[in-house]
């Protein structure tokens, strides 16, 4: 350790900038009060905050000869991903060791015996002249790291005494809809390692993963499989699970718009793209084809259908059939909304004998139902209607609040977290009804949704994101209102900052300027192209005419130009255009564009113009860039 030091003399010189920018942020929080001489220094700040710390006397000294120090394989593998995460922050190289401990060294210890008091998630943190974290179970010791990393994140020195942290909720999480636009995989991966440093464990995924046994599908949005099993493979690591969702029989129409002969058709004749029909045989074995291709993919224990939204802007009269299937399946007292329970009692049990079990959104329960939902259905809800929270979870089904106030809607309605933590809201808010009891309340996340998908890029959803992600993570650990104020909590928040390994992606690699494009296949230079960094950290492109590169041609989806081969075209430029707005990334041999909200690449053709391809269907140009 101190022989590595000496070979490596900038081994702190990270550590030493990131204490130095944590040490900024507290000194814009609310100045805490003076300590007496001698008192018991308070645990340093973490989200979610430590319930029960009991100081001690002296510190623990994190320096150049500390060790993890882990006896058996499943405390090692715990070690490893904290070895790993003090590299990337800055901490240098700390070596995994067998033991005996000393002064200085960090014990991480699965110790199974002590699941009745910790859990599978809780972990023990004992610091002194060592520190010691324990927990039952691998999660739980892993989480014991995620708090001690925020420690580190305030300094070398940490005052001595004990936690016992337990979460409240089981499931506490968030949720993404890359469902009709592609968002990068470098982003999801940040959210991941900024979850697992919050202790949220479940990341919902509803996305296309470009299928092999249904090519006609395959339009842009897509993710390939080695993405998906690169992000899997991470929140594995970092102990998120990530549970897939293919919403149907509503919202389907990523995967339906070339599948006419599965549509929902109305009594007059018109077919709807969106809509499954459900007394379809082949359309129930298309959807759950794609259960199969996704378990290939997905290994997490659970399915999510989607299910809600189904006759949103319809209703039911308007398809006559489907009452006429509930009929001939349950009777003449059965109801249109009984083929609908029963399409997704079938997908239950099919997700079943796949080793899954079923999630669904509430607002399809409106109780106009005579057939139940299967047993054991985790229900989501997130809107306000007949069926309440309480009643679902009386018919013993797991209820997880996915309430519409933690909503994150592109260029439409955002959470309001300051008012969610003065009013101290915790999972047992839903919308509509305030239960008393957290029983049989699995926990609750936050969802991001693309509604207005050109309204913001990605980086300012990240942006926005932060501090509904660290309210959630309090409010399903532990007691939703740590701090007296709003500001205060907000100054815990930025005291931790982001996870080790979290990447600044608003980072632009060149400097503002003139540029000369050189495209490296074909040698040819487009032209002169002046740089402009934005606000959220993309670039524009103008050149020598005052126009600025942009992409708007194609198909629109959700107001985005979707469609590959679509052509990069120079248009009046406009500040508020996200359209126009590029990111410029290192690449071997040059850089690369990508345009920041269709999340395609550039590609010159061989007639030297410039069409946008995601990288799996065409290489995208390599870039030289000289400075004019």
């Amino acid at each position: 350790m101190t022989q590595s030091s000496a070979l490596n003399p900038s081994r702190w010189r990270g550590h030493r900038l990131a204490g130095a920018a944590a040490a900024l942020l507290l000194l814009a929080a609310p100045a805490p009060s003076a300590r007496a001489a001698g008192e018991p220094a308070a645990a340093p700040a973490t989200v979610p905050a430590l319930a029960d710390w009991t100081p001690g006397e002296g510190s623990f000294t994190y320096g150049d000869d500390s060790r993890l120090v882990a006896a058996d394989a499943a405390s090692r593998r715990v070690a490893r991903t904290l070895a790993d995460d003090l590299r990337a922050a800055g901490h240098g190289v700390v070596p995994v060791v067998g033991g005996p401990s000393r002064t200085g060294d960090i014990v991480v210890d699965v110790a199974p015996g002590a699941r009745a008091r910790l859990g599978g998630e809780g972990y023990e943190l004992t610091a002194g002249k060592r520190l010691r974290i324990t927990g039952a179970a691998e999660t739980g010791a892993f989480y014991g790291t995620r708090t001690l990393l925020q420690f580190l994140a305030q300094g070398d020195r940490i005052p001595a005494g004990r936690a016992v942290d337990v979460p409240r909720y089981r499931e506490r999480g968030v949720g993404v809809c890359a469902c009709y636009v592609h968002i990068s995989t470098e982003w999801l991966e940040n959210l991941v390692r900024d979850m697992a440093y919050h202790k949220l464990n479940q990341l919902l995924l509803e996305l296309k993963v470009k299928s092999d046994a249904h090519p006609e599908a395959n339009s842009w949005g897509y993710y390939t499989r080695s993405e998906i099993r690169g992000l899997v493979a991470l929140g594995e690591k970092y102990h998120v699970t990530i549970v897939p969702e293919i919403n149907s029989p509503g919202h389907f129409d990523p995967w339906l718009e070339n599948r006419p002969d599965l549509q929902l058709v109305d009594a007059d004749g018109q077919a709807q793209p969106s809509r499954l029909d459900i007394t379809a045989p082949e359309a129930f074995d298309y959807y759950t084809s794609l259960i199969d291709e996704y378990s290939d993919v997905f290994p997490a224990k659970w399915w999510h259908m989607g299910a809600d939204e189904f006759m949103l802007g319809s209703d039911f009269a308007k398809y006559p059939h489907i009452l006429e299937y509930a009929r001939a399946r349950y009777g003449q007292d059965a109801t249109p909304q009984d083929a609908f329970i029963d399409f997704v009692n079938r997908v239950e049990a099919y997700a079943a004998r796949k080793g899954k079990r079923l999630r669904i959104w509430n607002d399809g329960l409106t109780g106009d139902n005579t057939v139940p939902v299967a047993p054991g259905t985790t229900v989501e809800h997130w809107l306000d209607v007949k069926v309440k929270p309480s009643e679902l979870i009386a018919q013993g089904h797991p209820v997880m609040n996915a309430a519409y106030s933690l909503y994150l809607v592109r260029g439409g309605f955002h959470s309001d977290t300051e008012k969610l933590y003065d009013e101290r809201w915790d999972p047992r808010s839903f919308e509509g009804e305030k239960l008393a009891s957290a029983r049989g309340i699995t926990g609750a996340k936050i969802s991001l949704w693309p509604d207005y998908a050109a309204a913001e890029t990605e980086n300012q959803v990240a942006a926005t994101t932060e501090l509904p992600l660290a309210h959630i993570a309090q409010a399903t650990w532990g007691t939703p209102h740590p701090d007296a104020t709003y500001a205060d909590f907000t100054a815990r928040a930025g005291s931790v900052t982001h996870a080790p390994g979290w990447r600044d992606l608003t980072r632009v690699p060149v400097a503002d300027g003139t540029y000369a494009f050189t495209d490296t296949r074909h040698r040819a230079t487009v032209q002169e192209l002046t740089v402009t960094r934005t606000a959220d950290g993309y670039v524009t492109l103008t050149d020598a005419a005052g126009a600025c590169l942009e992409t708007r041609s194609g198909r629109l989806t959700h107001g985005l130009p979707l469609e590959p081969g679509s052509a990069v075209t120079r248009e009046t430029c406009d500040a508020k255009n996200t359209l126009q707005r590029w990111q410029l990334t290192e690449t071997s041999g040059g850089y690369r564009l990508t345009n920041a909200l269709t999340r395609m690449g550039v590609h010159v053709t061989s007639d030297g113009s410039l069409v946008q391809y995601p990288d799996d269907q065409q290489a995208p140009a390599v870039w030289q860039l000289t400075r004019t």
